[in-house]
């Protein structure tokens, strides 16, 4: 278990004086409680209303108000009629509050806090729990959204009063104290300019320098020692609910971590047709980590790209698109990757700015899926993004539309990018997400999602259940579309039935069955039927929100076409299961007061606390049998200016696209070395370009093996260029 409080402070004019979050932490799954405390230091009553930021796969589970001594629990009700009641409740002077999901991207809320008295105060409530996203490293990763950018609408579509106000990106502040009984290896977290790592620690203490300002997500990475151990956890039903139902029945969470043969990992593909779509619009001239001495956005983009592009293999097709208002592509069609087709990519590559306008993502993945697709070259799309759209839910819809023809590698870049998108495009367009936050460097992140993309693809996925006589499952999740090597597949499941009593059977098991490389593959997990204890509802929800989603996807492709009966069945499971959906809100009426509130109410939006500052983020974890204390102090330091190009990248840059370098005056001012020290020792049989490639991987080698995973890649690509040419032999000979 790991737990957390955070507290952020709101200038006293405000209605919304203060949040503190609590975070607990089982397994993969996390529970986060907030608690918003309000007072109403006007002379007239006020209404207040609250537009932020949840994770987009979080469930929401509980909205409450207290008001003196007396707590007011909310209802999950149809949308339009907790809005009608609501503003009935206002209308009659009485006190309600309400919490509601946007209808064009999952992860915006909006809470109205309304008839707050003159001199009167109310603290409320939310608790959401949610998944942890399994990064690239194996770590999981929590996000805390502290930033919620204004959200691009295109033009000539509605913008939903509900959805977003324009305003500054509004910031939270987090103090954190926590405790953790779990075989962990290490936790990481990060805020400013600083990332400490701790191994092996059992309690850990960090505090920032006073005055220090949440203007980004507060993160946390947890890496457990054995992060890859499939897992099964059965959840009994709720006593109350009835038999038959999603939270009357016992629910299963099956979380498993498909491993490949390292003969089938250590391949690459030399095909593939590879589309890289960057976002180009006004906000990718910020900073990743909303600092202004930062690198920007666009220009790690523009790094990134040069990796992709030096790390594709010869035989492949490719194709850049950028956009904003509009969109553009450098070729008109995909073309095969050579000397000349890279080169000129890089080139146009080399002068992208962020001066394309607004953030409109639509179109130019409309045009990509236009495209014919190349026989015998599976498509590849990587999407480049700080996530700042209002269109989320018709992108997505799109993506699933297409997703028998590609997969879909999503990037959200910088704070505030949208987690509903970018994990969206991934999980519709079987691929994978990353988001690039603080100091993260985008380019080991890409690399890393392009090496999947080279993996053969995972085919024929199929689940098959082995449970004893008389209990039967229906499965919550949607089917198993992709499978990566150490990436985690979650799967629900309803159990109905019983187990008969002359039955010894205690255990259940999941297979999961693909083809890969052409050859048959299974994972099977055998699990305890024994319902865990302490979990409370946690699966049932996550199983709830993920059935939610599902039914709401559902009703999208067949917008038109139905008579509302899906809408009916989200209504009633997000009621039944007290989760929240874009079909409904959370409603509650403070029906008991006595007093009628007098007079008109005054609106007041929460504002960008940008003003408000922080002095600790204090993170403890602890081991129960341990009695090592660890404190670590990070203090803000001072953004270095922005240095000279990276000298990795001034190598790679000069890499031929079929993998070889060029003996010239750049390679060795790359090298650090002058022209006559790396001719002088080149031996006579070796050709220039041989020796260029094998002084080049001797310097990637010998100097840049922190940054392996960024290049190896390319050093592969040469490596095989060298073997083509007798390289080896001839390195011998050296």
């Amino acid at each position: 278990m790991f737990k957390c409080k955070a507290v952020k402070c709101v200038p006293p004019s405000v209605p919304l004086q203060s949040i503190e979050v609590e975070l607990e932490v089982r397994d993969h799954v996390a529970t986060v409680v907030s608690t918003l405390k309000y007072q109403n230091k006007e002379d007239k009553p006020v209404e207040a209303v609250f537009v932020f930021p949840l994770p987009g796969d979080a469930a929401v589970c509980h909205f409450s108000a207290v008001i003196g001594q007396k707590e007011i629990v909310a209802e999950v009700k149809e949308k339009q009629e907790a809005r009608e009641e609501y503003d009935d409740a206002l209308s009659s002077g009485q006190q309600a509050f309400l919490l509601e999901e946007s209808e064009q991207s999952p992860d915006i809320f909006s809470m109205k806090v309304g008839g707050l008295a003159p001199g009167e105060s109310a603290s409320i409530r939310l608790e959401y729990v949610t998944e942890l996203a399994v990064q690239a490293d194996d770590g999981l990763r929590f996000c805390l959204p502290a930033v919620l950018n204004p959200r691009y609408q295109p033009q000539g579509r509605n913008t939903s009063q509900h959805l977003l106000p324009e305003c500054k990106p509004h910031m939270f502040g987090v103090y954190c104290d926590s405790m953790l009984s779990a075989d962990v290896c290490a936790v990481c977290g990060w805020s400013s300019s600083v990332r400490r790592k701790c191994e092996f620690v059992v309690e850990l203490q960090v505090k920032l320098a006073a005055g220090h300002k949440f203007d980004r997500d507060v993160e946390l990475v947890i890496y457990y020692k054995d992060a890859h151990q499939p897992t099964a956890v059965v959840e009994a039903g709720q006593t109350s609910a009835e038999t038959g139902t999603l939270m009357g029945d016992p629910v299963v969470m099956v979380s498993l971590y498909p491993e490949f043969p390292q003969s089938v990992m250590s391949s690459v593909a030399s095909c593939g047709e590879f589309v890289f779509l960057l976002d180009r619009s006004g906000s990718m001239d910020c900073s990743t980590s909303n600092s202004r001495e930062q690198e920007t956005r666009i220009s790690s983009a523009r790094d990134t790209l040069l990796l992709l592009l030096k790390s594709l293999p010869m035989g492949c097709y490719f194709n850049i698109y950028s956009f904003g208002s509009s969109y553009e592509h450098i070729f008109p069609q995909s073309v095969e990757y050579s000397e000349k087709s890279m080169e000129e990519a890089l080139k146009k590559v080399k002068g992208m700015e962020a001066d394309l306008g607004g953030t409109e993502i639509l179109e130019p993945l409309k045009h990509i899926y236009s495209q014919r697709c190349i026989p015998s070259q599976p498509r590849q799309l990587f999407v480049f993004t700080d996530g700042e759209v209002g269109n989320t839910k018709e992108v997505l819809d799109v993506v699933k539309k297409n997703s028998g023809s590609h997969r879909c590698f999503s990037f959200g870049i910088g704070e505030g990018a949208s987690s509903a998108l970018i994990n969206g495009l991934a999980k519709e367009g079987g691929g994978h997400a990353q988001f690039i936050t603080g100091t993260d460097r985008m380019q080991p992140k890409v690399i890393q999602s392009l090496r999947f993309a080279l993996q053969p693809a995972v085919e024929d996925i199929s689940v098959t259940w082995g449970l004893p006589k008389g209990l039967s499952v229906t499965v919550l999740s949607p089917p198993i579309t992709s499978i990566f090597q150490g990436q985690r597949s979650l799967i629900y499941g309803q159990l109905t039935g019983q187990v008969a009593a002359s039955s010894e059977a205690t255990e259940g098991s999941v297979t999961v069955k693909y083809s890969l490389a052409g050859r048959p593959s299974q994972n099977q997990l055998h699990f305890s039927l024994k319902p865990a204890e302490d979990t409370g509802l946690t699966v049932h929800r996550l199983a709830a929100r993920t059935l939610i989603r599902s039914l709401e996807m559902e009703d999208r492709d067949e917008m038109g076409e139905t008579d509302g009966g899906i809408k009916e069945k989200v209504v009633q499971l997000s009621v039944q299961s007290g989760v929240s959906s874009s079909f409904t809100a959370f409603i509650a009426v403070n029906k008991d007061n006595n007093e009628t509130i007098q007079g008109p109410l005054v609106r007041r939006d929460i504002p960008v606390a940008s003003e408000c500052h922080f002095s600790k983020f204090l993170l403890k974890i602890r081991k129960d049998h341990a009695k090592i204390f660890v404190e670590l102090c990070v203090e803000e330091v001072e953004t270095p200016q922005q240095t000279p190009r990276d000298p990795l990248l001034q190598l790679v840059s000069l890499q031929k696209a079929s993998g070889c370098w060029i003996l010239d005056p750049d390679l060795a001012a790359a090298l650090g070395k002058t022209s006559e020290e790396v001719e002088k020792s080149k031996p006579a049989m070796v050709t220039s370009e041989v020796w260029a490639t094998i002084l080049a991987l001797i310097w990637l080698h010998g100097f840049k093996m922190d940054a392996k995973e960024e290049w190896e890649l390319l050093a592969m690509k040469a490596a095989s260029w060298l073997c083509a040419q007798n390289g080896r032999n001839l390195i011998h000979k050296c």
